[in-house]
């Protein structure tokens, strides 16, 4: 890892690596950085860090996993996995952009040619997260928008025609007949959903014009989209502490389970959440780091990351489970009943909650604004990844003129069209799918092992 690390002298000679490989000991291969383009300033690149790695993941899984996993013991295999796993890799990804000024796939095809397939393996996951992460977001648009009616459709049910014994809740009803329109099951996709079709193209348009000029134009939209999700996470953190019942909410949050560290289940969510949340393997980190200066103390960067991820998902768990606690409260059950992970926890139970509140329309918008906010930067950064990879890889050919642009559009465009699988009756289950498998936990633990074996075993053996 140490020779990774760029000399934060200025004036030190280059070695042998550098001299041959990068010019100047700033430039990518055959191009020169003024094309390829450098962050304005070091606020943008840690801006589109914390945009990528602080996602939807710190929201709504990190806080469900403490509470399933034992509350404050959680944090015992969390923190191991953080210190020995996450920020030691997170810290390699990073410098070795950095090092090499090249995106995923060209940085290892570069230093350890043997290696070369890790980097094609992470653009494939990041793809596929490109094309069923983005469904989350029109699906908090779609909530949104109904968000500004005088009473909240998911409020009262307007579909409620079965008998009282196998009715649902209103919002339950919403969720699945009017968002979803779900079907039983997978055989059954059905004709797509044309208020969906127009919330995920809305959101495709907002990504391509984040991206359409490369760090240039993501670098400042990061100031918003990274900033922005913070006012929100604190006016609900203020707002569900003074509700009735937060109290039990943030004791279920919290409470210590010392038995349930003998469950290897726990501490595989804890690696898992560690590998997801932190953004390791996917490359987009090392493509972020490739616009930094040669001289840029990462080093630093990546602690001071890593401290602004764990914190928020830390501080996010007081926010939802304030929430929850109410929640509970008000219907005379246990959290247990009202605690929910993923999906199920921004278009179930956190709607259900708002709808019990005063002024519930601006507690709406704010919650969804926020999940908004928190999947868009984490969406067009991991854009701005594999577009940098594709760049790096043919440089003469697609940075000249509008080709990038073009690049851009027909990724953009060809994504959302496979993407309208999961706008249909049955895509509910086709993204869970693509949330299963597509970039599971075995994947990336299996590449961070052979990354940690490309830079110590091989790459580091050849500089000896």
């Amino acid at each position: 890892m140490a020779d990774l690390q760029p000399s934060h002298q200025t004036d030190q000679p280059l070695n042998k690596f550098q001299q041959g490989h990068l010019p100047n000991g700033n430039q990518a291969p055959g191009d020169g950085l003024q094309a390829r383009g450098q962050w304005a300033s070091k606020a943008e690149f840690l801006l589109a860090v914390a945009g990528q790695i602080i996602g939807l993941g710190n929201v709504w899984r990190f806080p469900y996993l403490c509470y399933k996993n034992g509350g404050g013991v959680f944090f015992v295999p969390y923190l191991l996995f953080l210190v020995l796993c996450g920020i030691p890799l997170f810290l390699l990804e990073t410098s070795l952009g950095q090092y090499t000024s090249l995106g995923g796939v060209s940085a290892w095809r570069t230093i350890c040619p043997l290696f070369g397939g890790l980097g094609y393996a992470s653009q494939v996951m990041i793809l596929h997260g490109c094309v069923y992460y983005i469904v989350i977001l029109a699906w908090a648009l779609f909530y949104l928008c109904y968000s500004f009616q005088a009473e909240l459709p998911w409020s009262h049910s307007p579909w409620r025609t079965s008998l009282p014994e196998n009715a649902t809740s209103p919002v339950m009803e919403f969720w699945e007949r009017e968002v979803l329109r779900l079907s039983d099951t997978l055989d059954e996709l059905g004709p797509v959903s044309w208020k969906l079709v127009l919330c995920l193209a809305a959101v495709w348009l907002v990504c391509y014009f984040c991206v359409w000029k490369g760090v240039k134009s993501t670098g400042k939209v990061v100031y918003l989209t990274a900033t922005f999700p913070y006012a929100m996470l604190l006016v609900l953190l203020v707002r569900g502490a003074t509700l009735p019942g937060a109290m039990q909410g943030i004791v279920y949050y919290l409470k210590p389970n010392h038995t349930r560290l003998a469950d290897p289940q726990v501490w595989m969510d804890a690696g898992t959440q560690v590998f997801f949340s932190y953004g390791i393997c996917l490359g987009s980190l090392t493509a972020l780091g490739s616009y930094n200066k040669y001289n840029n103390d990462c080093y630093k960067d990546s602690f001071l990351l890593c401290l602004l991820n764990s914190s928020t998902s830390f501080l996010a768990g007081f926010a939802i489970f304030s929430v929850l606690g109410f929640m509970a409260e008000e219907q005379g059950v246990d959290i247990a009943a009202v605690a929910q992970s993923g999906p199920g926890l921004a278009f179930i139970a956190y709607p259900r909650a708002v709808a019990m509140m005063p002024l519930p329309q601006l507690w709406a918008v704010c919650f969804f604004l926020m999940i908004i906010m928190l999947g868009l930067d984490t969406q067009f950064v991991s854009l701005e990844a594999l577009m940098t990879s594709v760049t790096d890889l043919y440089p003469h050919l697609i940075r000249r003129g509008r080709r990038r642009e073009l690049l851009l559009l027909v990724v953009c465009v060809v994504c959302f069209l496979v993407g309208l699988v999961m706008v249909t009756p049955g895509g509910l289950y086709v993204f869970q799918i693509y949330d299963h498998f597509s970039c599971s936990g075995a994947s990336l633990l299996l590449l961070s092992i052979f990354q940690s074996l490309a830079i110590g075993w091989v790459y580091g053996t050849v500089l000896v």
